[in-house]
């Protein structure tokens, strides 16, 4: 079954790059919507069935993912529906999460954004580790362990001075201030998971600019203030569009 959101929260007509904004409040990415059970279902599915496509973790530092943990409980605690114990989470659908194991992972449960951690390599940001769940014509595979120029290579408008003015992003973003943007994308079907090699041509029947459904990235950017790494979390709306 289709898993969608009955609107998208807000305007998503289209903004130039980057199209970066202040996130108020500070905890807004971590949203939950009318969606949540049938999303968190699929992320436990996808994460038991097929983690080796939805988890990848190249070396990153393992504060940083304890640190992930750590924010998102202190946000859920506070939020309703929840229940967070020492040793366990009751999600809002009921479904009771163990704090054990790799942290990153047990944040993904929690929530329904994906979350990818990026740490300064040099002059860039690269992607160390992630749970991406639902990829919207890309594959973590390719992306896992490369900067941010590299990960954005086939996207036409993201040119070398695009480029620049992301990392000094990254570099600018302070603890407890994040920023957002979001994008928006027409597909023929709502299928959430939908991995696709960055050299896979499009296949006759997928229509990209009339399709049936409007696909939305929430895309966050959060400094962890201990480890410095910077969270990019992502939370997936899928709307069907009027007939």
């Amino acid at each position: 079954m289709a898993v969608l959101q009955t609107k998208i929260p807000y305007d998503v007509s289209p903004k130039r790059l980057p199209g970066i904004a202040p996130l108020v409040p500070a905890d807004g990415w971590i949203i939950r919507d009318e969606a949540f059970a049938g999303q968190m279902a699929l992320r436990d599915q996808l994460i038991g069935d097929q983690r080796s496509a939805v988890w990848s973790d190249t070396g990153a530092d393992p504060a940083a993912k304890a640190e992930v943990l750590q924010m998102v409980l202190a946000t859920v605690a506070d939020r309703a529906g929840y229940h967070v114990s020492d040793h366990e989470v009751t999600r809002p659908d009921g479904v009771v999460v163990a704090l054990q194991g790799d942290p990153l992972i047990t944040a993904a449960r929690l929530i329904q954004e994906d979350l990818l951690i990026h740490e300064k390599h040099g002059d860039e940001h690269v992607l160390t580790a992630a749970v991406l769940c639902f990829p919207a014509s890309w594959t973590l595979a390719e992306k896992i362990g490369k900067p941010l120029s590299r990960i954005h290579w086939r996207v036409d408008d993201y040119d070398p001075n695009i480029a620049k003015r992301v990392q000094r992003l990254f570099d600018g973003i302070q603890p407890g201030r994040p920023l957002w943007r979001f994008n928006r994308l027409r597909y023929p079907k709502p299928d959430l998971f939908l991995p696709r090699s960055e050299h896979a041509p499009r296949s006759s029947d997928e229509d990209f600019e009339t399709g049936p459904y409007v696909r939305s990235e929430h895309q966050a950017l959060v400094r962890l203030p201990k480890s410095r790494a910077v969270v990019f979390a992502i939370h997936t709306f899928v709307v069907a569009t009027p007939e």
